[in-house]
């Protein structure tokens, strides 16, 4: 136990000159007396050391409540995170899904188009065809010299296979380009 008046006193003259008392378990050391002046001291730091230890407590309590906010906005946080991951991994499926049904109707669309195309080919190729047969036909049925008709007939027969499966061997060839795979 500390009793020594010239400490006490010299700590009563540090509290009225600076304002610094003495505070925690070392005021629970200082030795009882009957001096008024060090009982007025001690009872002076007893209710400072009390104060200081509430104000540290709200202190403590504070930061205890804002780390206990801080854990919950973290968890909250968290969540948010994996509902945005979700979020995006289910966009993404979303547009891999409408990137393949367009690219289904462009192929449906370019099909349709390419059957449109080759169908009328073939029907100016056969329509030629016909036409031209009717006529050397008819030639042959009127008594008309056929020569220059069956030579031309038959060039026109060849010229025709030729461009029709030119027209088709073309078309074919554009869709396999163009094909990915």
């Amino acid at each position: 136990m500390i009793s020594s008046k010239d400490t006490v006193k010299e700590a009563i003259l540090k509290a009225k000159s600076k304002k610094v008392y003495i505070e925690g378990n070392f005021v629970k050391l200082l030795a009882k007396t009957t001096d008024p002046e060090v009982k007025e001291y001690l009872e002076e730091c007893r209710k400072r050391d009390l104060a200081q230890r509430r104000k540290r407590l709200d202190i403590t309590k504070q930061v205890q409540a804002q780390n206990k906010e801080l854990e919950e906005a973290a968890v909250i946080k968290g969540a948010l995170v994996i509902e945005l991951q979700n979020s995006l991994e289910e966009t993404k499926q979303l547009r891999d899904e409408a990137i393949e049904d367009l690219e289904v109707m462009q192929k449906r669309t370019q099909f349709e188009l390419i059957s449109t195309i080759v169908k009328v080919a073939l029907y100016v190729i056969v329509g030629v065809g016909v036409l031209t047969t009717g006529m050397y036909a008819w030639a042959i049925g009127s008594g008309t010299d056929t020569q220059i008709i069956g030579s031309t007939w038959s060039n026109m027969f060849g010229i025709l296979l030729t461009n029709a499966f030119s027209i088709v061997g073309t078309i074919m060839g554009v869709k396999y380009a163009t094909d990915k795979d």
